[in-house]
């Protein structure tokens, strides 16, 4: 498994103690957030944060965010170019686009139109910068992207094959009701559990995510098995958003404890 490790796991942690972190883990890579409480790279350049992650032997596999993308004009278009040219400098693979998610915009046929508008408009200038976008579906009933059926027939619409890539949250993909997964277009995993036993599915937010363990509610372990053994073979990143995991006081020893729960049981899934 080609863990990763997303910083809003653990958003209170500096830049360089993230990188730490996520090599003392064994991680391929990190995504690094504008989203977070502290600054991007806690203020330094973006080359010279890339050449501290390079040195480390860890990759930026993501560069989040912006949001929402699919509410297309000039401003977002800025923060697209301003995102992109930030990702180059420092050699971070991909960046990340978030559709809008406060119950506007999701009417049917509205909510398409938007999306290929969007993505038609972002499409040159990812070609022009050899980046790919990951396009993440929300599973929230106020998202304006839920569907990843949608999303793969919009991007092979415009001709944006080689340039966009869908992110599989397995919290989110329980949320939109499951169904069909893509894993050849799939860019990127997002992992994280729920274990309250008092929730309905429907009830389930960002701050119920936790790390993964033996309560999980999500079927992390099914969804990461049928991914592998449809083919996916990139990583799969931690993203908890609880404020419990947030404030974890041993990070190393929590993350590796589920990292290794979750390597067992597909271990066992395999078997």
């Amino acid at each position: 498994m080609k863990t990763a490790l997303n910083h809003m796991t653990t958003p209170n942690m500096g830049y360089l103690e993230f990188l730490d972190l996520a090599a003392r883990l064994g991680c391929i890579g990190v995504e690094v957030r504008n989203d977070i409480t502290r600054p991007l790279f806690d203020g330094m350049d973006p080359v010279t944060a890339g050449k501290h992650a390079a040195d480390k032997g860890i990759r930026i596999v993501g560069l989040s965010q912006v949001y929402p993308f699919n509410s297309w004009d000039g401003e977002r278009e800025h923060a697209v170019r301003t995102l992109i040219a930030i990702a180059q400098a420092a050699n971070a693979e991909t960046i990340s686009l978030i559709p809008r998610n406060d119950g506007t915009g999701v009417g049917n046929g509205e909510r398409q139109a938007n999306l290929r508008v969007a993505m038609k408009a972002v499409l040159p200038m990812l070609q022009d910068s050899g980046l790919i976008a990951l396009v993440e579906p929300l599973g929230f009933l106020r998202s304006s992207l839920r569907s990843k059926t949608e999303l793969d027939e919009t991007i092979h619409a415009i001709g944006g094959d080689a340039n966009f890539k869908l992110v599989h949250d397995t919290f989110h993909h329980t949320l939109a009701g499951g169904g069909a997964i893509y894993p050849e277009r799939t860019g990127i995993v997002h992992i994280s559990g729920v274990t309250d036993p008092t929730l309905r599915v429907d009830q389930m937010e960002d701050e119920h995510r936790v790390l993964v363990d033996d309560a999980d509610r999500l079927g992390n372990i099914a969804q990461l098995g049928a991914l592998f053994k449809a083919g996916y073979d990139g990583p799969i990143s931690y993203e908890c958003f609880s404020p419990v995991t947030q404030a974890m006081a041993d990070p190393y020893s929590e993350l590796k404890r589920s990292i290794d729960f979750i390597a067992s049981q597909l271990q066992l899934q395999s078997a």
